[in-house]
C-alpha cells in the first residue's frame, strides 16, 4: 500500500528519465490539452500534475493548448477558468497559451495533402449511414460509394465545404485507410465536419472543423511535443495518431503514452453529467463546493498543495486500479490544514448559557495560541463574560453515563477557560431547551478542580462579542460509490439530500477579520474556509472543507 514515505509508482517518469539518460531524448516537451467545454475536475488535476510535473522534474517544458475544435460547446469563460485553475495549482506553461485553432490553416493544407496522395475523400453518407457502413467489433465495414472520387473532385468539394456551400452533415472528409481493420478507429475516420458556428478564436473564418483525432497528433508535432501523454481510452486511437504522423510531412513525431485515469468513489467526472448538474441548477454553478471541479474544491477549502499531494499519492500506472478511496483525498487536505490552518471556535447550533455567578459587567480576555504547534502564528484574543453560547449537541438533558459533555448537575470545561456546572434548564412553551443556567468554578482557570475529575471540554463563544456567520456543511454529492455504474438507473436518483446543510452560526471575534479563502480549524468541528462568493456584502460565509476524523490515516497504519 502506498503511503507518504513510499514513493508512488509513476512508470512514465521512470521511462522518460531512462530516455534522457540514454540519449534518446535531449529535452522533454509535454502538453496539457483540455477542451474548453467545461471546468476542469480532479481527474484533470492528475493529468496537469503529471504533464507539468514531468517537465519540471526533467528540465523540460509543458505547453497549455486548448483543443478547440467544437465551437458549439466551447466558451471563453471555460478558457479563463482553465487558465486560472492551472495557475492556482502552481504550474506555469511554456510560452503563450496555445490553441488547436492556431493550426487550422496548416491542418487544412495537410487535409489537401492527404487528398492529393489518394488517402482522403469527401463522403456524402449521412451520419447514420457512416455508422452502418463502419461495421462492428466482429464484422468488417464496407467502403462508401463515394470512396473513389477523383482527387480533383475531392479538392473542389472540400473547398466548397470550407466556404459554407453545404449544410451541416451533408458531407464530411474522411481518411482512406482500411474499412476491414480490426481497429474500428482505422475504418476511414472522419477528418472534417461542417459546422456553421462562430468560433471564439477564429470567428466566422471556418465552416468546417477538424476532428480531435486529426487535430491532436499534428498539433503535437507542430509544437515539438516529445511525449503525448493521455488516458487509456485513447490507446485504441494510437495507431491512428501514428498513421497521420507517418502519412503527413510533419516536423516532428511525438510518442503517445497512455496511463490509467482517475476514478474516485462517490464522484462523477463526466463533463456532460457535471454540466447537467449545473444546467439543472442541482448545484450552484461549476464551482459549487460539492462539485469535483478544481474551482469547486478550491472554494470548499482545498489547497493547491493538497491536490498535488493527492495526485502524487495515487501514482501513475497503466493498470486500471479501480476506484480510489475518497478518504485519500480528504487525508491529503486534512494533513495540510492540520499543520497550517489557524484555530478558532465557532458554535454551529447556538445554545445560550448564562453564568449566574458572573457579574453582568464582568469581562476577561484570553490570549490563545493561533495554532498549538506553531509559534510563528499570532495569538488571538478570546473574550469571556456572563453570557455565552455552546453547541446544542454539547448538552443532553437525559444524558447516558458515558456522555462527557454538559447535562443537568454535570460539569464541563470551557475550552481555554473555566469549569462550569449546569444548574438549571430553561425551556420554551414547546418544551425545547432554549437556555442553560450555569455556575463557574473560578478556581479552575488553567488547572483542574480540587477533588473531582472533569472529562468533558466544549467550545464556546461570547454572546456579547460573537460574530454571526453562515456556515455551510458540505458532504458527498452522491450516496453511492459509483453513481453512474447502473446504466438502467438515472444517476440523479443517487443524489445525497444532505449534501448541503446550512447553519446560522456564531464565531469568535477573530473570525471577523477573515478574507475569502482564509482557512481555519474550528475546534472540535473540522476545517472550514471563508467562501469566495459571499451571499451578501459584509456577510461571513464559511464552507466546511473536511471533518477532523481521518479514516485514511488509520487505514495506512493498519497497512
Amino acid at each position: 500500500m502506498t503511503n507518504e514515505t513510499t514513493p508512488a509508482p509513476n512508470f512514465i517518469r521512470n521511462q522518460v528519465r531512462d530516455e534522457i539518460e540514454g540519449g534518446q531524448v535531449t529535452k522533454i516537451v509535454t502538453r496539457f490539452p483540455p477542451e474548453p467545454n467545461g471546468f476542469l475536475h480532479i481527474g484533470h488535476a492528475k493529468s496537469i500534475c503529471l504533464n507539468f510535473g514531468l517537465a519540471e522534474q526533467m528540465g523540460g517544458e509543458c505547453h497549455l493548448r486548448f483543443d478547440d475544435t467544437n465551437p458549439a460547446k466551447e466558451e471563453q469563460a471555460y478558457i479563463d477558468a482553465i487558465k486560472e485553475d492551472v495557475s492556482w495549482l502552481g504550474f506555469s506553461w511554456a510560452g503563450p497559451v496555445r490553441f488547436a485553432s492556431d493550426y487550422f490553416d496548416q491542418l487544412y493544407a495537410w487535409a489537401q495533402h492527404l487528398i492529393r496522395e489518394g488517402k482522403a475523400y469527401v463522403d456524402d453518407l449521412t451520419p447514420d449511414e457512416i455508422r452502418e457502413y463502419r461495421g462492428t467489433l466482429t464484422a468488417p465495414g464496407k467502403p462508401s460509394p463515394y470512396r473513389e472520387r477523383s482527387v480533383e473532385e475531392n479538392l473542389d468539394l472540400l473547398e466548397r465545404m470550407r466556404v459554407g456551400e453545404f449544410g451541416e452533415s451533408e458531407k464530411v472528409l474522411r481518411a482512406k485507410i482500411d474499412m476491414a481493420s480490426p481497429n474500428i478507429n482505422l475504418r476511414d475516420p472522419i477528418l472534417y465536419r461542417i459546422r456553421h458556428a462562430n468560433h471564439h478564436q477564429t470567428g466566422d473564418k471556418w465552416k468546417i472543423y477538424p476532428s480531435y483525432d486529426f487535430t491532436h497528433g499534428q498539433s503535437d508535432a507542430i509544437e515539438g511535443i516529445t511525449h503525448s501523454i493521455c488516458t487509456l481510452e485513447f490507446e485504441d486511437h494510437r495507431p491512428l495518431y501514428e498513421w497521420f504522423l507517418n502519412n503527413l510531412p510533419v516536423p516532428a513525431k511525438p510518442r503517445q503514452i497512455e496511463f490509467a485515469r482517475l476514478n474516485l468513489d462517490y464522484t462523477l467526472t463526466s463533463k456532460r453529467k457535471l454540466k447537467l448538474l449545473v444546467d439543472e441548477q442541482i448545484v450552484d454553478g461549476w464551482d459549487d463546493p460539492r462539485m469535483p471541479t478544481i474551482s469547486g474544491m478550491r472554494r470548499r477549502g482545498y489547497t493547491a498543495a493538497s491536490i498535488r499531494k493527492f495526485c502524487e499519492m495515487i501514482g501513475v500506472t497503466r493498470a486500471d486500479g479501480g476506484l480510489v478511496d475518497i478518504a485519500m483525498l480528504t487525508h491529503a487536505i486534512r494533513s495540510d490544514l492540520e499543520d497550517n490552518a489557524p484555530r478558532a471556535m465557532c458554535v454551529l447550533k447556538p445554545l445560550k448559557v448564562v453564568l449566574t455567578n458572573v457579574a453582568e459587567d464582568h469581562e476577561e480576555v484570553y490570549d490563545v495560541p493561533g495554532h498549538p504547534a506553531r509559534d510563528d502564528m499570532p495569538t488571538r484574543k478570546v473574550p469571556f463574560g456572563r453570557e455565552l453560547y455552546i453547541d446544542q449537541d454539547d448538552f443532553m438533558e437525559d444524558a447516558p453515563k458515558k456522555f462527557f459533555r454538559l447535562a443537568p448537575g454535570k460539569e464541563v470545561r470551557l475550552r481555554n477557560s473555566y469549569v462550569i456546572r449546569c444548574d438549571e434548564v430553561i425551556k420554551n412553551d414547546a418544551g425545547e431547551v432554549v437556555e442553560l443556567r450555569c455556575s463557574v468554578d473560578f478556581d479552575t482557570l488553567g488547572k483542574n478542580p480540587e477533588g473531582r475529575k472533569v472529562k468533558g471540554v466544549v467550545h464556546w463563544v461570547s454572546a456579547t462579542h460573537g460574530v454571526p456567520m453562515e456556515v455551510r456543511l458540505y458532504d458527498n454529492l452522491f450516496m453511492v460509490e459509483q453513481p453512474d455504474r447502473d446504466k438502467d438507473v438515472d444517476f440523479l436518483e443517487h443524489l445525497n439530500p444532505e449534501s448541503l446543510v446550512i447553519c446560522q452560526a456564531i464565531g469568535e471575534p477573530s473570525l471577523a477579520k477573515a478574507v475569502p479563502e482564509d482557512r481555519f480549524q474550528f475546534e472540535r468541528m473540522g476545517y472550514f474556509c471563508a467562501d469566495r462568493h459571499l451571499s451578501k456584502p459584509g456577510q461571513l460565509v464559511f464552507n466546511r472543507t473536511v471533518g477532523l476524523k481521518d479514516s485514511w490515516a488509520k487505514i495506512k497504519q493498519k497497512g
